[in-house]
Protein backbone atom coordinates (compact mmCIF):
# COMPACT_ATOMS: atom_id res chain seq x y z
CA UNK A 1 0.00 0.00 0.00
CA UNK A 2 1.28 3.50 -0.73
CA UNK A 3 0.75 6.60 1.53
CA UNK A 4 1.50 10.22 0.81
CA UNK A 5 4.46 11.70 2.82
CA UNK A 6 4.12 12.34 5.84
CA UNK A 7 4.66 16.53 7.43
CA UNK A 8 4.61 16.07 10.41
CA UNK A 9 2.54 18.41 13.17
CA UNK A 10 1.16 21.87 12.18
CA UNK A 11 1.32 24.81 14.16
CA UNK A 12 -1.30 24.66 16.38
CA UNK A 13 -3.11 28.24 16.53
CA UNK A 14 -4.05 30.65 18.84
CA UNK A 15 -7.77 32.09 19.11
CA UNK A 16 -7.23 35.17 21.24
CA UNK A 17 -6.39 34.60 25.11
CA UNK A 18 -9.36 32.54 26.15
CA UNK A 19 -9.09 30.01 23.50
CA UNK A 20 -7.62 28.07 21.87
CA UNK A 21 -7.71 25.47 18.70
CA UNK A 22 -5.77 21.83 18.80
CA UNK A 23 -7.25 19.13 16.66
CA UNK A 24 -10.26 21.65 16.32
CA UNK A 25 -11.41 22.17 19.44
CA UNK A 26 -11.94 25.31 21.72
CA UNK A 27 -11.38 26.05 25.14
CA UNK A 28 -13.96 27.66 26.68
CA UNK A 29 -14.02 30.65 29.44
CA UNK A 30 -13.91 30.17 32.89
CA UNK A 31 -14.89 31.99 35.97
CA UNK A 32 -13.44 31.56 39.07
CA UNK A 33 -14.12 32.37 42.65
CA UNK A 34 -11.07 32.42 44.52
CA UNK A 35 -10.35 30.90 48.50
CA UNK A 36 -10.06 33.24 51.35
CA UNK A 37 -8.62 36.35 50.59
CA UNK A 38 -7.92 36.68 46.75
CA UNK A 39 -4.04 36.49 45.75
CA UNK A 40 -2.15 39.21 44.52
CA UNK A 41 -2.21 40.16 40.90
CA UNK A 42 0.28 37.72 38.72
CA UNK A 43 3.17 40.08 36.69
CA UNK A 44 3.66 36.49 34.75
CA UNK A 45 0.40 36.00 33.05
CA UNK A 46 -0.42 32.99 35.12
CA UNK A 47 -2.47 32.49 37.76
CA UNK A 48 -1.28 33.70 41.37
CA UNK A 49 -1.55 31.24 44.37
CA UNK A 50 -2.61 32.28 47.47
CA UNK A 51 -0.16 30.68 50.33
CA UNK A 52 -2.66 28.08 51.23
CA UNK A 53 -2.91 26.84 48.25
CA UNK A 54 1.18 27.05 47.39
CA UNK A 55 1.37 24.79 50.31
CA UNK A 56 -1.32 22.17 49.02
CA UNK A 57 -0.06 22.59 45.78
CA UNK A 58 2.69 20.88 47.50
CA UNK A 59 1.32 18.77 49.86
CA UNK A 60 -0.24 17.30 47.00
CA UNK A 61 3.45 16.80 44.73
CA UNK A 62 4.95 15.48 48.24
CA UNK A 63 2.63 13.03 48.45
CA UNK A 64 2.78 11.81 45.05
CA UNK A 65 -0.97 11.19 44.65
CA UNK A 66 -4.15 12.90 43.06
CA UNK A 67 -7.51 11.26 43.32
CA UNK A 68 -8.69 13.33 40.58
CA UNK A 69 -6.49 11.04 38.50
CA UNK A 70 -7.68 7.73 36.68
CA UNK A 71 -4.46 6.51 37.66
CA UNK A 72 -4.07 8.76 41.03
CA UNK A 73 -0.37 7.42 42.16
CA UNK A 74 2.46 9.31 40.45
CA UNK A 75 5.59 8.48 42.17
CA UNK A 76 7.89 8.17 39.44
CA UNK A 77 7.10 12.11 38.39
CA UNK A 78 7.17 13.22 42.40
CA UNK A 79 10.92 14.96 41.54
CA UNK A 80 10.37 16.31 38.04
CA UNK A 81 7.07 17.70 39.31
CA UNK A 82 8.39 19.17 42.57
CA UNK A 83 11.07 20.56 40.03
CA UNK A 84 8.95 21.82 37.52
CA UNK A 85 6.41 23.62 40.15
CA UNK A 86 9.74 25.35 42.42
CA UNK A 87 10.33 26.66 39.06
CA UNK A 88 7.23 28.69 38.62
CA UNK A 89 7.77 29.95 42.24
CA UNK A 90 3.66 30.64 43.21
CA UNK A 91 2.12 30.45 40.01
CA UNK A 92 -0.20 27.72 37.68
CA UNK A 93 1.85 26.92 34.96
CA UNK A 94 -0.80 26.09 33.09
CA UNK A 95 -3.64 28.68 34.09
CA UNK A 96 -3.85 32.33 33.33
CA UNK A 97 -4.14 34.72 35.41
CA UNK A 98 -7.64 35.71 34.39
CA UNK A 99 -8.24 31.81 36.22
CA UNK A 100 -8.81 30.18 32.18
CA UNK A 101 -6.40 27.40 31.31
CA UNK A 102 -3.78 28.69 28.66
CA UNK A 103 -4.11 27.89 24.70
CA UNK A 104 -1.16 25.60 25.63
CA UNK A 105 -3.27 23.82 28.06
CA UNK A 106 -5.80 23.10 26.07
CA UNK A 107 -3.33 22.28 23.18
CA UNK A 108 -1.70 19.68 25.80
CA UNK A 109 -5.11 17.88 26.37
CA UNK A 110 -6.11 17.80 22.72
CA UNK A 111 -2.78 15.45 22.42
CA UNK A 112 -3.11 13.90 24.89
CA UNK A 113 -6.81 12.67 24.19
CA UNK A 114 -5.16 12.01 20.51
CA UNK A 115 -2.55 10.15 21.90
CA UNK A 116 -3.72 6.98 19.99
CA UNK A 117 -2.49 8.50 16.92
CA UNK A 118 1.40 7.70 18.41
CA UNK A 119 0.13 3.87 19.31
CA UNK A 120 -0.46 5.23 22.78
CA UNK A 121 -3.76 4.54 24.97
CA UNK A 122 -5.38 7.85 25.90
CA UNK A 123 -6.81 6.60 28.63
CA UNK A 124 -3.50 6.38 29.77
CA UNK A 125 -3.30 10.08 29.88
CA UNK A 126 -7.16 10.68 31.67
CA UNK A 127 -8.29 10.80 28.11
CA UNK A 128 -12.46 10.39 29.07
CA UNK A 129 -12.03 13.15 32.05
CA UNK A 130 -10.78 16.36 30.67
CA UNK A 131 -14.02 17.40 28.66
CA UNK A 132 -15.79 17.08 31.67
CA UNK A 133 -12.50 18.92 33.80
CA UNK A 134 -12.78 21.49 30.99
CA UNK A 135 -16.57 22.37 31.05
CA UNK A 136 -16.66 22.04 34.72
CA UNK A 137 -14.23 25.11 34.83
CA UNK A 138 -15.99 26.88 32.71
CA UNK A 139 -19.81 26.72 34.33
CA UNK A 140 -17.86 28.01 37.40
CA UNK A 141 -16.73 29.42 40.52
CA UNK A 142 -14.09 27.55 40.14
CA UNK A 143 -12.02 27.42 43.64
CA UNK A 144 -8.30 28.13 43.78
CA UNK A 145 -8.41 24.14 45.08
CA UNK A 146 -10.03 23.46 41.57
CA UNK A 147 -7.29 25.02 39.61
CA UNK A 148 -4.64 23.32 41.31
CA UNK A 149 -5.96 19.94 41.12
CA UNK A 150 -6.56 20.49 37.25
CA UNK A 151 -3.16 22.27 36.90
CA UNK A 152 -2.00 19.04 38.56
CA UNK A 153 -3.79 16.52 36.97
CA UNK A 154 -1.99 18.15 33.41
CA UNK A 155 1.15 17.89 34.44
CA UNK A 156 1.24 14.81 35.67
CA UNK A 157 -0.67 13.78 32.62
CA UNK A 158 2.18 15.55 30.18
CA UNK A 159 4.87 14.02 32.21
CA UNK A 160 3.34 10.59 31.76
CA UNK A 161 2.53 11.12 27.48
CA UNK A 162 6.11 12.78 26.95
CA UNK A 163 8.00 9.84 28.63
CA UNK A 164 5.99 7.14 27.14
CA UNK A 165 6.46 9.13 24.09
CA UNK A 166 10.48 9.63 24.42
CA UNK A 167 11.32 6.30 25.88
CA UNK A 168 8.23 3.88 24.84
CA UNK A 169 5.76 2.69 27.63
CA UNK A 170 7.76 -0.61 28.99
CA UNK A 171 11.00 -1.38 30.00
CA UNK A 172 12.51 -2.96 26.74
CA UNK A 173 14.43 -5.86 28.94
CA UNK A 174 11.35 -7.18 29.82
CA UNK A 175 11.13 -8.09 25.60
CA UNK A 176 14.13 -9.51 25.39
CA UNK A 177 15.96 -6.04 24.19
CA UNK A 178 18.79 -4.71 25.45
CA UNK A 179 20.47 -1.25 24.71
CA UNK A 180 23.65 -2.21 25.87
CA UNK A 181 24.65 1.56 27.43
CA UNK A 182 22.10 3.80 29.33
CA UNK A 183 19.74 5.84 27.63
CA UNK A 184 20.04 9.45 27.79
CA UNK A 185 18.03 11.18 30.42
CA UNK A 186 15.03 13.39 29.60
CA UNK A 187 14.69 16.50 31.56
CA UNK A 188 10.62 16.51 31.58
CA UNK A 189 10.47 19.30 34.23
CA UNK A 190 13.24 21.51 32.41
CA UNK A 191 11.30 20.52 28.83
CA UNK A 192 7.62 21.11 29.50
CA UNK A 193 8.78 24.86 31.71
CA UNK A 194 10.94 25.31 28.84
CA UNK A 195 9.28 24.03 25.68
CA UNK A 196 5.84 23.60 26.48
CA UNK A 197 4.39 25.93 28.66
CA UNK A 198 4.98 28.76 26.58
CA UNK A 199 5.25 27.39 23.31
CA UNK A 200 3.11 28.56 20.06
CA UNK A 201 3.13 25.27 18.89
CA UNK A 202 2.85 22.60 21.50
CA UNK A 203 2.86 19.65 18.82
CA UNK A 204 6.07 20.82 17.20
CA UNK A 205 7.68 20.83 20.40
CA UNK A 206 6.88 17.40 21.34
CA UNK A 207 8.25 16.01 17.76
CA UNK A 208 11.49 17.43 19.37
CA UNK A 209 11.66 14.28 21.80
CA UNK A 210 10.19 11.51 19.43
CA UNK A 211 12.51 9.50 17.23
CA UNK A 212 14.24 11.33 14.60
CA UNK A 213 14.06 8.24 11.83
CA UNK A 214 11.62 8.63 8.73
CA UNK A 215 10.63 5.27 9.28
CA UNK A 216 9.12 6.39 12.35
CA UNK A 217 7.39 9.33 10.80
CA UNK A 218 6.46 6.91 7.92
CA UNK A 219 4.93 4.24 10.34
CA UNK A 220 2.72 7.16 12.50
CA UNK A 221 1.29 7.78 8.71
CA UNK A 222 0.82 3.89 7.81
CA UNK A 223 -1.22 3.72 11.58
CA UNK A 224 -3.21 6.59 10.81
CA UNK A 225 -4.36 4.99 7.18
CA UNK A 226 -4.64 1.21 8.75
CA UNK A 227 -7.01 2.98 11.52
CA UNK A 228 -9.19 4.21 8.96
CA UNK A 229 -8.82 0.97 6.45
CA UNK A 230 -10.01 -1.18 9.61
CA UNK A 231 -13.29 1.55 10.03
CA UNK A 232 -14.03 0.86 6.38
CA UNK A 233 -13.50 -3.01 6.35
CA UNK A 234 -16.12 -5.54 6.41
CA UNK A 235 -14.46 -8.08 7.93
CA UNK A 236 -15.47 -11.27 5.67
CA UNK A 237 -13.17 -13.95 5.61
CA UNK A 238 -12.29 -15.30 2.15
CA UNK A 239 -12.95 -19.07 2.04
CA UNK A 240 -9.89 -21.04 2.31
CA UNK A 241 -9.81 -24.79 0.25
CA UNK A 242 -7.68 -27.21 0.35
CA UNK A 243 -5.72 -26.69 -2.76
CA UNK A 244 -4.61 -23.78 -4.22
CA UNK A 245 -6.27 -21.26 -6.52
CA UNK A 246 -4.31 -20.90 -9.58
CA UNK A 247 -4.46 -18.01 -11.94
CA UNK A 248 -7.07 -18.71 -14.63
CA UNK A 249 -9.31 -21.15 -11.70
CA UNK A 250 -12.91 -20.05 -10.38
CA UNK A 251 -12.66 -18.66 -6.84
CA UNK A 252 -15.86 -18.00 -5.27
CA UNK A 253 -14.44 -15.53 -2.86
CA UNK A 254 -13.49 -13.35 -5.98
CA UNK A 255 -16.23 -10.39 -4.74
CA UNK A 256 -14.48 -10.41 -1.31
CA UNK A 257 -10.91 -10.70 -2.78
CA UNK A 258 -11.85 -8.01 -4.54
CA UNK A 259 -13.04 -5.51 -2.63
CA UNK A 260 -9.77 -6.00 0.03
CA UNK A 261 -7.54 -5.96 -2.11
CA UNK A 262 -9.34 -2.41 -3.50
CA UNK A 263 -9.40 -1.57 -0.39
CA UNK A 264 -5.55 -1.82 1.05
CA UNK A 265 -4.29 -0.17 -2.36
CA UNK A 266 -3.04 -3.75 -3.81
CA UNK A 267 -5.67 -3.33 -6.71
CA UNK A 268 -5.81 -0.29 -8.91
CA UNK A 269 -9.41 1.46 -8.21
CA UNK A 270 -10.53 0.86 -11.92
CA UNK A 271 -9.71 -2.77 -11.75
CA UNK A 272 -12.41 -3.40 -9.44
CA UNK A 273 -14.96 -4.54 -11.70
CA UNK A 274 -13.08 -7.81 -12.42
CA UNK A 275 -14.29 -9.09 -9.59
CA UNK A 276 -17.51 -9.79 -10.42
CA UNK A 277 -16.22 -12.44 -13.15
CA UNK A 278 -15.51 -15.96 -11.87
CA UNK A 279 -12.11 -16.64 -12.90
CA UNK A 280 -9.07 -15.50 -11.01
CA UNK A 281 -6.67 -13.88 -13.71
CA UNK A 282 -5.31 -10.67 -14.95
CA UNK A 283 -5.36 -7.55 -12.80
CA UNK A 284 -6.80 -9.50 -9.49
CA UNK A 285 -3.46 -11.99 -10.02
CA UNK A 286 -1.33 -9.17 -10.08
CA UNK A 287 -2.91 -7.57 -6.77
CA UNK A 288 -2.42 -10.35 -5.53
CA UNK A 289 1.55 -10.66 -6.04
CA UNK A 290 1.73 -7.26 -4.59
CA UNK A 291 0.28 -8.60 -1.75
CA UNK A 292 2.20 -11.43 -1.00
CA UNK A 293 5.18 -9.19 -1.55
CA UNK A 294 3.72 -6.96 1.09
CA UNK A 295 3.34 -9.42 3.44
CA UNK A 296 6.74 -11.44 3.29
CA UNK A 297 5.34 -14.62 0.87
CA UNK A 298 6.45 -15.63 -2.11
CA UNK A 299 5.14 -13.88 -4.85
CA UNK A 300 3.82 -16.07 -7.40
CA UNK A 301 0.15 -15.46 -7.58
CA UNK A 302 -1.36 -18.59 -5.79
CA UNK A 303 -3.91 -18.27 -3.29
CA UNK A 304 -2.79 -20.66 -1.35
CA UNK A 305 -3.59 -21.40 2.09
CA UNK A 306 -0.61 -18.87 3.49
CA UNK A 307 -1.67 -16.31 1.43
CA UNK A 308 -5.26 -16.68 2.73
CA UNK A 309 -4.54 -16.83 5.94
CA UNK A 310 -2.68 -13.42 5.76
CA UNK A 311 -5.93 -11.89 3.73
CA UNK A 312 -8.24 -13.32 6.84
CA UNK A 313 -6.08 -11.45 9.32
CA UNK A 314 -8.36 -8.67 10.72
CA UNK A 315 -6.72 -5.25 9.92
CA UNK A 316 -7.23 -4.63 13.53
CA UNK A 317 -4.68 -6.94 13.95
CA UNK A 318 -2.57 -4.97 11.65
CA UNK A 319 -2.90 -1.43 13.68
CA UNK A 320 -1.34 -4.00 16.65
CA UNK A 321 1.28 -4.51 14.80
CA UNK A 322 2.12 -1.00 13.65
CA UNK A 323 1.85 0.22 17.96
CA UNK A 324 4.38 -2.71 18.31
CA UNK A 325 6.62 -0.94 15.82
CA UNK A 326 6.11 2.52 17.17
CA UNK A 327 6.84 1.57 20.86
CA UNK A 328 10.28 -0.15 19.86
CA UNK A 329 11.07 3.27 17.40
CA UNK A 330 11.13 4.40 20.91
CA UNK A 331 13.14 2.46 22.95
CA UNK A 332 15.97 3.70 20.60
CA UNK A 333 14.93 7.32 20.79
CA UNK A 334 18.39 9.69 20.66
CA UNK A 335 20.65 6.27 20.43
CA UNK A 336 20.18 5.90 16.91
CA UNK A 337 22.42 8.84 15.12
CA UNK A 338 23.10 8.01 11.82
CA UNK A 339 24.84 6.57 9.79
CA UNK A 340 23.28 2.90 11.35
CA UNK A 341 22.37 -0.21 10.15
CA UNK A 342 19.03 -2.06 11.21
CA UNK A 343 18.82 -5.50 10.47
CA UNK A 344 14.57 -6.57 10.57
CA UNK A 345 14.14 -10.00 12.31
CA UNK A 346 10.95 -10.87 10.79
CA UNK A 347 11.36 -9.25 7.09
CA UNK A 348 14.78 -11.17 7.32
CA UNK A 349 16.17 -8.18 5.69
CA UNK A 350 19.18 -5.63 5.82
CA UNK A 351 19.20 -1.88 5.66
CA UNK A 352 22.22 0.46 5.73
CA UNK A 353 20.89 4.36 6.24
CA UNK A 354 23.66 7.03 5.52
CA UNK A 355 23.82 10.68 7.16
CA UNK A 356 20.28 12.15 6.21
CA UNK A 357 18.46 9.30 7.21
CA UNK A 358 18.73 7.98 3.54
CA UNK A 359 18.73 4.13 2.75
CA UNK A 360 22.12 3.47 1.28
CA UNK A 361 21.61 -0.15 0.94
CA UNK A 362 19.48 -3.24 1.59
CA UNK A 363 20.03 -6.75 1.54
CA UNK A 364 18.40 -10.32 2.42
CA UNK A 365 19.54 -11.67 5.91
CA UNK A 366 19.15 -15.14 7.03
CA UNK A 367 18.79 -14.98 11.01
CA UNK A 368 18.16 -17.65 13.94
CA UNK A 369 15.53 -20.56 13.84
CA UNK A 370 12.54 -20.32 15.50
CA UNK A 371 11.92 -21.98 18.96
CA UNK A 372 15.37 -23.08 19.86
CA UNK A 373 18.14 -20.63 18.16
CA UNK A 374 16.38 -16.91 18.22
CA UNK A 375 18.23 -14.31 17.03
CA UNK A 376 18.24 -11.57 19.87
CA UNK A 377 17.41 -8.19 19.77
CA UNK A 378 19.25 -5.06 20.54
CA UNK A 379 21.12 -2.19 20.11
CA UNK A 380 25.35 -1.99 19.82
CA UNK A 381 28.58 -0.42 17.51
CA UNK A 382 29.85 -2.20 14.33
CA UNK A 383 33.40 -1.72 15.42
CA UNK A 384 35.62 -4.25 13.49
CA UNK A 385 35.64 -6.18 10.05
CA UNK A 386 37.57 -9.15 9.25
CA UNK A 387 38.50 -10.22 5.99
CA UNK A 388 38.43 -14.54 5.87
CA UNK A 389 37.65 -15.21 9.60
CA UNK A 390 38.19 -18.43 12.25
CA UNK A 391 34.67 -19.44 13.09
CA UNK A 392 35.42 -20.96 16.68
CA UNK A 393 32.62 -23.46 16.98
CA UNK A 394 29.93 -22.39 19.73
CA UNK A 395 30.40 -25.69 22.64
CA UNK A 396 26.27 -26.87 21.82
CA UNK A 397 27.61 -27.14 18.12
CA UNK A 398 30.46 -28.99 19.27
CA UNK A 399 28.73 -31.17 21.10
CA UNK A 400 25.28 -31.63 19.60
CA UNK A 401 25.95 -31.55 15.48
CA UNK A 402 30.03 -31.90 14.79
CA UNK A 403 31.20 -34.71 17.49
CA UNK A 404 28.76 -37.20 16.08
CA UNK A 405 29.91 -36.90 12.64
CA UNK A 406 33.09 -36.86 13.70
CA UNK A 407 32.75 -39.90 15.19
CA UNK A 408 31.13 -41.73 12.56
CA UNK A 409 33.86 -40.68 9.51
CA UNK A 410 37.42 -40.40 10.54
CA UNK A 411 37.74 -37.74 8.11
CA UNK A 412 35.21 -35.23 9.12
CA UNK A 413 37.87 -32.70 10.32
CA UNK A 414 39.95 -32.30 7.22
CA UNK A 415 37.15 -32.29 4.70
CA UNK A 416 35.96 -29.44 6.32
CA UNK A 417 38.66 -27.48 7.28
CA UNK A 418 38.09 -27.80 10.88
CA UNK A 419 41.32 -27.99 13.47
CA UNK A 420 41.35 -28.81 17.37
CA UNK A 421 42.57 -26.27 19.64
CA UNK A 422 43.13 -26.59 23.29
CA UNK A 423 42.05 -23.77 25.62
CA UNK A 424 45.62 -21.96 24.78
CA UNK A 425 44.51 -21.96 20.32
CA UNK A 426 47.72 -24.97 20.22
CA UNK A 427 46.06 -27.07 17.58
CA UNK A 428 45.93 -30.36 18.41
CA UNK A 429 45.10 -32.32 15.57
CA UNK A 430 43.32 -31.44 12.17
CA UNK A 431 42.88 -35.45 10.98
CA UNK A 432 41.33 -38.26 12.60
CA UNK A 433 40.15 -37.66 16.38
CA UNK A 434 41.64 -40.18 19.10
CA UNK A 435 39.09 -41.47 21.65
CA UNK A 436 41.04 -39.05 23.95
CA UNK A 437 40.21 -36.18 21.69
CA UNK A 438 37.06 -37.12 21.30
CA UNK A 439 36.51 -36.82 24.62
CA UNK A 440 38.38 -33.37 25.44
CA UNK A 441 35.59 -32.27 22.59
CA UNK A 442 32.54 -33.80 24.55
CA UNK A 443 33.89 -32.33 28.00
CA UNK A 444 34.63 -28.93 26.92
CA UNK A 445 38.36 -28.85 27.41
CA UNK A 446 39.31 -28.96 23.92
CA UNK A 447 37.48 -27.24 21.01
CA UNK A 448 37.12 -26.99 17.16
CA UNK A 449 37.59 -24.07 15.15
CA UNK A 450 37.15 -23.70 11.00
CA UNK A 451 40.28 -22.11 9.07
CA UNK A 452 39.61 -19.04 7.36
CA UNK A 453 38.83 -20.76 3.19
CA UNK A 454 35.88 -21.49 0.87
CA UNK A 455 34.25 -24.26 3.18
CA UNK A 456 34.17 -21.40 6.14
CA UNK A 457 30.72 -21.08 7.73
CA UNK A 458 31.15 -17.31 7.87
CA UNK A 459 32.16 -16.83 4.51
CA UNK A 460 35.10 -14.76 3.54
CA UNK A 461 34.26 -11.61 5.83
CA UNK A 462 32.71 -11.28 10.00
CA UNK A 463 30.85 -8.20 11.03
CA UNK A 464 31.88 -7.44 14.69
CA UNK A 465 29.53 -5.80 17.15
CA UNK A 466 30.06 -6.25 21.15
CA UNK A 467 27.04 -7.51 22.85
CA UNK A 468 26.30 -10.11 25.70
CA UNK A 469 25.15 -12.73 23.05
CA UNK A 470 28.07 -13.28 20.56
CA UNK A 471 26.16 -12.67 18.41
CA UNK A 472 27.69 -11.16 15.23
CA UNK A 473 27.12 -11.01 11.12
CA UNK A 474 28.91 -12.76 8.31
CA UNK A 475 29.01 -13.78 4.99
CA UNK A 476 28.33 -17.45 4.17
CA UNK A 477 29.07 -19.96 1.40
CA UNK A 478 25.30 -21.46 1.60
CA UNK A 479 23.47 -18.97 -0.35
CA UNK A 480 20.80 -20.99 -1.79
CA UNK A 481 19.06 -19.85 1.65
CA UNK A 482 18.92 -16.50 0.36
CA UNK A 483 16.10 -17.41 -2.45
CA UNK A 484 13.65 -18.51 0.54
CA UNK A 485 10.71 -16.19 1.87
CA UNK A 486 10.85 -17.06 5.34
CA UNK A 487 14.95 -17.54 6.14
CA UNK A 488 15.17 -18.30 9.82
CA UNK A 489 17.90 -21.22 9.44
CA UNK A 490 21.35 -19.94 11.40
CA UNK A 491 22.17 -20.78 15.39
CA UNK A 492 21.42 -17.60 16.26
CA UNK A 493 24.21 -15.39 14.29
CA UNK A 494 23.21 -13.24 10.75
CA UNK A 495 24.24 -13.97 7.65
CA UNK A 496 24.39 -11.29 4.57
CA UNK A 497 23.49 -11.85 1.33
CA UNK A 498 26.11 -9.11 -0.32
CA UNK A 499 29.23 -9.03 2.37
CA UNK A 500 31.24 -6.77 -0.16
CA UNK A 501 28.52 -4.22 -0.37
CA UNK A 502 27.98 -4.02 3.12
CA UNK A 503 31.96 -3.96 3.87
CA UNK A 504 32.27 -1.32 1.33
CA UNK A 505 29.56 1.04 2.41
CA UNK A 506 31.03 0.27 6.37
CA UNK A 507 34.51 1.03 5.41
CA UNK A 508 33.94 4.20 3.00
CA UNK A 509 35.37 6.41 5.24
CA UNK A 510 38.19 4.26 6.26
CA UNK A 511 40.78 4.96 3.63
CA UNK A 512 42.40 2.10 1.10
CA UNK A 513 39.84 0.30 1.14
CA UNK A 514 37.74 0.23 -1.96
CA UNK A 515 35.69 -2.62 -3.45
CA UNK A 516 39.03 -3.74 -4.84
CA UNK A 517 40.74 -3.92 -2.02
CA UNK A 518 38.09 -5.63 0.12
CA UNK A 519 38.20 -8.43 -2.73
CA UNK A 520 41.65 -8.77 -2.61
CA UNK A 521 42.02 -9.02 1.38
CA UNK A 522 39.13 -11.76 0.53
CA UNK A 523 41.37 -13.85 -2.20
CA UNK A 524 44.39 -13.40 -0.03
CA UNK A 525 46.23 -15.80 3.03
CA UNK A 526 46.17 -14.06 5.91
CA UNK A 527 43.45 -12.83 8.57
CA UNK A 528 42.73 -9.06 8.26
CA UNK A 529 41.18 -7.14 11.20
CA UNK A 530 39.73 -3.92 10.17
CA UNK A 531 38.83 -1.32 13.19
CA UNK A 532 35.91 1.54 11.71
CA UNK A 533 37.37 5.00 11.62
CA UNK A 534 34.40 5.97 13.04
CA UNK A 535 32.19 2.93 14.76
CA UNK A 536 28.29 2.51 13.37
CA UNK A 537 24.97 2.08 14.88
CA UNK A 538 23.47 -1.37 14.36
CA UNK A 539 19.99 -1.76 16.07
CA UNK A 540 19.40 -5.85 15.56
CA UNK A 541 15.17 -5.08 15.62
CA UNK A 542 12.01 -6.71 15.52
CA UNK A 543 9.47 -5.29 13.51
CA UNK A 544 6.23 -7.18 12.35
CA UNK A 545 5.14 -3.86 10.24
CA UNK A 546 7.31 -1.86 8.45
CA UNK A 547 5.77 1.69 6.23
CA UNK A 548 9.08 2.28 3.84
CA UNK A 549 10.58 5.74 2.09
CA UNK A 550 8.69 3.82 -0.98
CA UNK A 551 5.54 4.39 0.39
CA UNK A 552 4.93 0.90 0.93
CA UNK A 553 3.38 -0.89 4.05
CA UNK A 554 4.59 -4.17 4.77
CA UNK A 555 3.69 -7.20 7.37
CA UNK A 556 5.55 -9.79 8.24
CA UNK A 557 5.23 -13.16 10.68
CA UNK A 558 5.51 -12.66 14.06
CA UNK A 559 8.27 -15.76 14.21
CA UNK A 560 9.36 -15.59 17.31
CA UNK A 561 6.09 -14.60 19.48
CA UNK A 562 7.88 -11.22 20.48
CA UNK A 563 4.90 -9.19 19.48
CA UNK A 564 2.88 -11.06 21.68
CA UNK A 565 5.01 -11.09 24.48
CA UNK A 566 5.08 -7.02 24.27
CA UNK A 567 1.59 -6.15 23.93
CA UNK A 568 0.47 -8.88 26.80
CA UNK A 569 3.01 -6.71 29.25
CA UNK A 570 1.70 -3.74 27.37
CA UNK A 571 -1.71 -4.97 28.64
CA UNK A 572 -0.32 -5.67 32.05
CA UNK A 573 0.87 -2.05 32.42
CA UNK A 574 -0.55 1.16 33.86
CA UNK A 575 0.79 4.73 34.18
CA UNK A 576 1.26 4.44 38.05
CA UNK A 577 3.09 0.47 37.89
CA UNK A 578 5.79 1.64 35.60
Amino acid sequence: MSFPRFRGCRSIAILGALAAVCGGLIARPVSVSHDAVSPPPSTTGRYQLAPQGRASLQAYVRGGELPALRWPRFRKFQAPAKKFYDSFGSTLPWIGEDGNPTSQAVSMIRLLEDAESKGLRAEDYDHSRWDARLTELSHGPASENDLIQFDLALTVSAMRYLSDVHYGQIDPRRIAFELGFRRKKLDLAGFLQSEIVSSRDVCGAIEKIEPLSPAYRYTLHALKTYRDLARRDDGEHLPVLRKPVNPGDAYAGLPRLTRLLTLLGDLPSAAEKRGQELAYEGALVNAVKHFQARHGLEADGRLGWRTLQEMNVPLSRRVAQLESTLERWRWVTGELAPPYLVVNIPEFALRAFNEDYQKALSMKVVVGKAYRHETPTFLSMLSTVIFRPYWNVPAEIQVQELLPDIEKKPTYLTDNDYEVVDSSGNIVTDGPASDETIEGLRTGNLSIRQRPGLKNALGLIKFEFPNPFDVYMHGTPATALFSRSRRDFSHGCIRVEDPVGLTAWALRETPGWDVEHIRAAMDGEETVRVNLKKPIPVLIAYNTAIATEEGEIHFFKDIYGYDADLESALARSTPDSR
